[in-house]
């Protein structure tokens, strides 16, 4: 890996923040490289496996965040979202997990992936925990004016009193998991929220745009690693430089993370940009127009947080790059918007592998989504899973 050796001079601000309410870094989780995937399965130091069954995986980006919460009593896992890194381990590993508003808590510190996108939040096996630490680690950091626009983080118990249910996130879903969504509805029902089935057909264009959006950015900030500042830099200094970057790069970043960049490049190359980013970019604000004529008549839009328990890895390698990017068609709208979103676990399918749903609110309406979980973790009895530590 590119990075390997690399240690960081200074503590993020979430982790700062952390230490300063008490907390203990305790160590750090693996992940796919730079965030680029969706099952942990592109990371240099090994694949982390589910704690549920050890032949599938965690969940990507933040695989081993969700890993350890599920499994840790008393611990809270930090994680990053991009395009659903934080609430598709979440949903694997049977845990919960949120993604707060795009700037609601400071990025500096973390390696960007995408800076319009890139989200720090929590991941835990107890609901109560992430109303306890997502206000601890959210606020303004003048390191990061993306955090400076943010309005007061209050905990005033909102309740959600409905919720909208996209017909097109029930398609292209497994039984088991439309079995358990189905299940789930009729709780959240029980519990006085109306349940109201709505049309976002904007949604289907959220996968495309996200993906030229997000290697467009990230092609741009690997541009600084050539092995002269950061991490590795052995090399042959006589080349000229043009060689010995691509040498550099072409010998130590990982297959995804070169695909990434290739992609992202070609999408901001003169001729192209116009045809791809621009588009993007307008696709963005379609999606947060979307969500907010939902958000007129019902208090959040629910959907299943994958469309399907997490897969064995002997399924995973037989997976296009298309397929795998597919897979995260139900969290990437919430993540291009910026909304806060938060998974919930919600069932189990036969083998008993967890299944979650996700709920998105407003701009900085993260208040209903932590009074949700906390209402949810009474209804619904999570499992911790069988593993000797």
């Amino acid at each position: 890996m590119i990075l390997d050796g690399y240690r960081p001079v200074f503590d993020a601000t979430v982790i700062s923040k952390m230490k300063e309410a008490g907390g203990r870094l305790i160590g750090k989780t693996n992940m796919d490289e730079f965030g680029f995937g969706t099952f942990s399965t592109n990371s240099a130091f090994g694949v982390p496996r589910n704690p549920f069954d050890k032949e599938r995986s965690c969940g990507g980006s933040s695989g081993g965040a969700a890993c350890a919460a599920s499994l840790i009593d008393g611990q809270i896992s930090l994680g990053v979202s991009t395009g659903g890194s934080i609430c598709c381990p979440a949903s694997f590993c049977g845990v919960y997990g949120i993604a707060p508003t795009y700037g609601r808590v400071s990025r500096y510190g973390l390696i960007d992936y995408g800076n319009s996108l890139d989200k720090i939040g929590l991941l835990s096996s107890k609901a109560d925990d992430l109303k306890k630490y997502l206000p601890i680690i959210s606020g303004k950091d003048h390191r990061d004016p993306t955090s400076c626009a943010q309005p007061e983080f209050k905990l005033k118990g909102e309740k959600i009193r409905s919720v909208a249910v996209p017909n097109e996130a029930l398609k292209g879903i497994s039984n088991d998991v439309l079995s358990s969504f189905t299940r789930s509805l009729e709780t959240i029902k029980s519990m006085g929220t109306e349940v109201k089935f709505v049309d976002m057909p904007a949604l289907r264009f959220a996968v495309p745009a996200y993906y030229v959006l997000a290697t467009s950015e990230a092609s741009t900030n690997l541009a600084r690693y050539v092995g002269m500042r950061y991490g590795q830099q052995e090399g042959d200094l006589s080349l000229s430089f043009d060689e010995y970057f691509t040498y550099f790069r072409s010998k130590y970043f990982g297959d995804e993370a070169k695909r990434r960049i290739l992609l992202g490049t070609y999408t901001r190359m003169a001729g192209f940009r116009d045809r791809y980013y621009a588009k993007a970019l307008q696709v963005r604000q379609l999606v947060i127009r979307t969500y907010r004529e939902m958000f007129r008549d019902c208090d959040a839009v629910l959907t299943p947080t994958m469309p399907f328990v997490s897969p064995k890895f002997s399924d995973i390698s037989k997976m296009t790059p298309v397929e795998s990017y597919s897979a995260d068609f139900l969290t990437i709208p919430a993540n291009l918007s910026g909304m806060p979103h938060l998974s919930v676990p919600c069932g189990y399918d036969d083998n008993g592998m967890p299944i979650g749903m996700q709920m998105v609110t407003d701009h900085w309406e993260e208040d209903k989504l932590l009074t949700f979980a906390s209402e949810w973790d009474k209804a619904f009895e999570i499992r911790k899973p069988k593993v000797l530590l």
